[in-house]
């Protein structure tokens, strides 16, 4: 097993309370058999702060229950299993307190010093398979490092209920590693006053430009939304169960909800059982509207019973 924890220092990246350069730790690391699986939180994270350090929570093997109890998403990925080929997870943190204009320009910079860190993996071992998984703004890190990347540096990257805008996918999925990359557009309608209020608060690249949470299309892209039960059908008849939506507004059910990290493990570590065209051509092509799960007067869901929750 293999966790390597890299920061972005401005567009420089760094080890995580280490002297050694970041080059140094994945040098260490290159005889690692399997695929890299890089990981990227989104808004409020900032390395070394107590009370909010991604690598103390999400990006952890075992996480301390601050801010708030989450998942490990390495463990939950498949590391720490002490397999051979369980593959080289990098926790990729970077500074995104403050207000959302200034962590979404420093998403940007963390972008570019997240391209140095997959230049370097791709260049040790070119035929092995490289993947981002990004939260929130975390998905402005993944987009922005496909700009500078060579043609089949990454293979999939999964954005959980991205803030990021429709333009800026299409622009990254335009680029030459963009182009050979598959994209996954995870999202949910317990996001839209988050997705609301990052279109607010942010300035927009085009004109009617909105989040890719309003659906995003693309041939190397697919949308999921984890609230629409025909999608959650579909995905189960696929063999993969998700639990059912418990709340009207949430911002993390993308990775909290029972399942869904799960699913995530099998699109980075079995892409050939989870080829996009059959899922593009099995989901719902058009997202439902905007605000319809929170206006909706239907009862919700019951939630999955505690013991399918893993």
């Amino acid at each position: 097993m293999a966790v390597i924890r890299i920061n972005a220092v401005g567009e420089r990246p760094v080890l995580h309370a280490r002297l050694r350069s970041f080059d140094d730790g994945i040098a260490r690391l290159a005889h690692v058999s399997g695929p890299v699986v890089i990981m990227v939180h989104g808004y409020k994270y900032q390395p070394g702060n107590p009370n909010h350090c991604p690598h103390r929570h999400i990006l952890s093997l075992d996480p301390q229950h601050m801010p708030w109890r989450a998942p490990s998403w390495p463990r939950q990925l498949g590391f720490g299993l002490g397999r051979r080929d369980e593959g080289l997870a990098v926790a990729f943190g970077w500074d995104a307190r403050g207000t959302l204009a200034s962590a979404q320009a420093r998403a940007l910079a963390a972008g570019r010093a997240l391209a140095q860190v997959v230049r370097s993996l791709h260049a040790q071992a070119p035929a092995r398979d490289i993947h981002i998984i990004g939260h929130s703004l975390g998905s402005e890190v993944a987009l922005e490092a496909l700009h500078w990347l060579p043609a089949g540096a990454v293979g999939r990257v999964i954005s959980l209920t991205g803030a990021s805008y429709q333009s800026r996918a299409a622009a990254a999925l335009a680029t030459p590693a963009g182009r050979r990359a598959e994209f996954f557009n995870v999202t949910s309608r317990e996001n839209d006053a988050f997705d609301f209020m990052f279109e607010t608060l942010t300035r927009s690249p085009e004109r009617g430009d909105r989040a890719i949470g309003q659906g995003f299309e693309a041939t190397n892209a697919v949308t999921l939304q984890l609230d629409c039960l025909d999608t959650l059908e579909h995905l189960a008849q696929m063999g993969h169960s998700i639990g059912l939506p418990e709340r009207r507004v949430c911002h993390w059910s993308s990775y909290m909800r029972p399942g869904a990290l799960r699913l995530y493990k099998r699109l980075l570590r079995q892409p050939e059982r989870t080829p996009l065209p059959l899922m593009q051509q099995l989901l719902p092509e058009v997202p439902a509207r905007r605000w319809s799960r929170l206006l909706s007067l239907r009862p919700q869901p019951s939630p999955m019973p505690i013991w399918q929750r893993i």
